[in-house]
C-alpha cells in the first residue's frame, strides 16, 4: 500500500486527469482494470492508497507504464541551460557533441548539438531502426545517404528513415554547427 496521503492525492489527480484526456469512464477503468468503481473514484480522490498490484492494473487500463503514474514533473520536462551544455569528443572523431536530451523511460527523442570542424573527416553513422532530422544552425553539411548527396546550408534542414549507415562531413572553411535528433521506433 502506499503510505503518504500527499502521495495518493498526487497519484490519483495523475489518473483521474490521464483517464479524462483519454475520455475514458470510471465504469470503462474499473471493468478493464478488475478493480470496482467505488475503489477508483476513491483512488482519483486521494482518499483511499492503492497497492502497487492495483496502481499495476490501473496502468495497464489506462494503456500507461507505471513509471508514468508515478514521474514528477521535473522527470517529465527536460530543459538544458546554454550553461550546461559539456561538449565532449568520441569515436576517434574530432566533432564534438553536447546531449540535449536523453532517450529514457517512454521518450524516444534523443537530440545532440554537434560542432564539425572545417576540414574534418566525415562523419560516419551507423544505421539503426528510426529516424533522423538535421538542422544547420550555421555552415554547411554534406549528408550522404547511400548512393545519394544532400548539400545543406545554415538553415536548412532534413528528415530521413535511418536503416543504413549514412555520413556527414562539414562542406566549409568554418566549422559547422548541427542540431541531430534522432527517433527510436517504439519496441513492439
Amino acid at each position: 500500500m502506499l503510505e503518504h496521503t500527499d502521495h495518493a492525492s498526487n497519484l490519483g489527480s495523475k489518473i483521474r486527469a490521464l483517464r479524462s484526456k483519454l475520455g475514458r469512464t470510471l465504469e470503462e477503468i474499473a471493468v478493464a482494470s478488475g478493480l470496482s468503481k467505488a475503489f477508483l473514484s476513491q483512488v482519483e480522490r486521494g482518499l483511499a492508497n492503492p497497492s502497487i498490484m492495483s496502481v499495476k492494473h490501473i496502468a495497464g487500463a489506462l494503456g500507461v507504464e507505471v513509471s508514468l503514474l508515478f514521474q514528477t514533473p521535473s522527470e517529465e520536462i527536460s530543459i538544458r541551460r546554454r550553461e550546461q551544455l559539456e561538449f565532449a569528443n568520441f569515436l576517434d572523431s574530432e566533432n564534438s557533441f553536447a546531449q540535449l536530451t536523453r532517450l529514457s523511460g517512454r521518450r524516444r527523442l534523443e537530440s545532440v548539438l554537434v560542432r564539425l570542424p572545417s576540414g574534418q573527416a566525415p562523419l560516419e553513422i551507423a544505421g539503426f531502426a528510426g529516424q533522423d532530422f538535421l538542422l544547420v544552425i550555421a555552415g554547411g553539411v554534406v549528408l550522404k545517404l547511400g548512393s545519394d548527396a544532400f548539400i545543406l546550408g545554415e538553415g536548412d534542414s532534413i528528415h530521413y528513415e535511418s536503416p543504413v549507415p549514412h555520413s556527414w562531413v562539414n562542406a566549409g572553411r568554418k566549422d559547422s554547427i548541427v542540431i541531430r535528433v534522432r527517433a527510436t521506433r517504439e519496441k513492439a
